[in-house]
């Protein structure tokens, strides 16, 4: 029950940043937080996966800021969204033994909503508050490595 807590926990961070979550699972198998060996996503563990989900992620961070960028609710980011989160949940089932097909379930909910949570909230901080939307997406960004770095090492 407790890795499904977590699965919807970083499901929640994809929908934040749909990058920075497989990023923070990269560095948590790096860190030897997470084990990968012998599974079909050994992968994880190299180096190569860990620098290009890394540069993936701050591109990410650094698009986010950018004005013409889609909200995370269209189309093709919410389907990123649903996707990674149903892989990052299935990431941490394989690292911890639990159930694939439970936890990539969780992770796809935990990514909605991360998704659509994060998006109203960051609309009505910046809408109502009226605090600059880049002030705003700086805290969501601490919010998802942070939370997406606590979840990988409480396993």
């Amino acid at each position: 029950m407790t890795i499904l807590l977590f699965c919807f926990a970083l499901g929640c961070v994809v929908g934040l940043r749909s990058l920075t979550a497989p990023a923070a699972v990269c560095w948590g198998a790096h860190l030897g937080w997470l084990h990968f060996a012998g599974s079909g996503l050994a992968f994880i563990n190299h180096l190569a996966t860990l620098i290009v989900f890394t540069l993936l992620a701050l591109v990410e961070l650094i698009n986010d800021k950018l004005p013409r960028t889609p909200a995370r609710t269209a189309g093709p980011g919410l389907i990123a969204r649903v996707v990674m989160g149903a892989c990052c949940g299935a990431a941490l089932a394989v690292s911890t033994g639990g159930s694939l097909i439970a936890a990539a379930l969780v992770g796809l909910i935990g990514a909605l909503v991360g998704t659509f949570g994060g998006y109203n909230v960051r609309h009505a901080l910046v809408a109502r508050a009226h605090l600059p939307d880049f002030v705003v997406g700086l805290a969501e960004d601490l919010i998802a490595i942070a939370g997406g770095l606590l979840v990988v090492s409480h396993l």
